[in-house]
């Protein structure tokens, strides 16, 4: 994100509004009633989706690739319920500080969690990736009281209290939490580390914010996914496991697949390159199932993002909007 008066970022007066936002649903809207904060939000969600807006747009762009045979009206309403779902993850973000351990486990239905336990149990250390589903807050406060307290990498955001705030609520749900850029220490090389000592990682991984991401076929068409979680754990011998996530009424549900195994053949970078496709292949089947529940407000894709001015590099381009979500670097 641009800083703001040095080169052409948003101006200092936006980044305090943007802060105080978020502070006020932290420190308010944590103490109203479950019923008026939800309806508020879905309300929000509403007036956010009749407005139109680019990210809004932009959503229901990228819902048309998801489920192209719907007509005008069937994805106008798919992006509302989707627009429900996104702000539905604020709303229990907002709360989640001041959810007892008996509520997240009522809330959250987690299938597969051998998958989990076994390489954990074993020394190995795992990397948990998941695309932009569902709640992953909510699901990431869930393992850590499973007594699975794991590493994450975060965007710095502007301002940068907003990013301590960020930064303060997931290590306060047993997070360990690093900044993607600016920090003092080495991300890349910590994951590992964490990986060698059996521990766990999760890092959201459909969307590439460095440019370097490796090229996949989503939905039949091209797209660029975060080499880091497959890297990582060619690097360090560690499992790689799909996560999904959906909402199924008042719950949140879960699915750890099956470890995706590096292949034998191909050298480092093609074998990447075939995990993190097949990283691709599990999440696609499941936002097929639950499209309202991917939360995929920037392009995504290729055809949609502006080439890299330099002859000779690759169509490639880094996606518009950086959010406050975990990073797949």
């Amino acid at each position: 994100m641009r800083r703001p008066g040095v080169d052409g970022g948003r101006p200092a007066v936006t980044d305090r509004l943007v802060y105080w936002a978020y502070a006020l649903g932290w420190g308010v809207l944590k103490h109203l009633p479950e019923s008026w904060a939800r309806g508020l939000f879905d309300r929000l969600a509403d007036y956010a989706w009749r407005k139109r807006g680019k990210r809004v747009l932009q959503l229901e762009r990228n819902l048309g690739r998801v489920r192209p045979e719907l007509d005008e009206a069937a994805l106008r309403e798919l992006s509302r319920a989707g627009m429900r779902s996104y702000l539905r993850y604020w709303m229990e973000s907002f709360r989640l500080p001041v959810w007892s351990r008996e509520r997240v486990a009522r809330d959250v239905r987690v299938e597969g969690f051998e998958h989990l336990k076994a390489p954990l149990e074993a020394g190995r250390g795992a990397v948990i990736a998941l695309p932009h589903m569902g709640n992953w807050d909510l699901a990431g406060t869930w393992v850590a009281q499973q007594g699975h307290p794991f590493t994450t990498v975060a965007e710095r955001l502007k301002p940068e209290r907003l990013f301590d705030r960020f930064v303060a609520f997931r290590e306060g749900q047993g997070m360990e939490v690093l900044a993607l850029t600016g920090g003092s220490v080495n991300v890349i090389g910590t994951l590992a580390r964490r990986l060698r000592e059996g521990r766990l990682v999760c890092l959201v991984g459909d969307r590439d914010l460095s440019e370097a991401g490796i090229e996949v076929s989503f939905f039949g068409e091209a797209t660029r996914m975060p080499a880091g979680p497959a890297a990582l754990c060619q690097r360090t011998g560690a499992a790689l496991l799909p996560v999904t996530l959906w909402y199924d009424g008042p719950v949140m549900r879960a699915r750890i697949h099956p470890e995706v195994v590096a292949p034998e053949e191909g050298d480092r970078q093609e074998r990447t390159r075939v995990m993190t496709q097949a990283l691709a292949r599990v999440w696609e089947r499941a936002i097929a199932e639950y499209p309202q529940d991917w939360h995929m407000l920037q392009k995504f894709w290729l055809a949609d993002l502006p080439v890299r001015g330099t002859v000779g590099e690759p169509s490639a381009a880094r996606a518009a909007e950086p959010a406050a979500e975990a990073s797949g670097a």
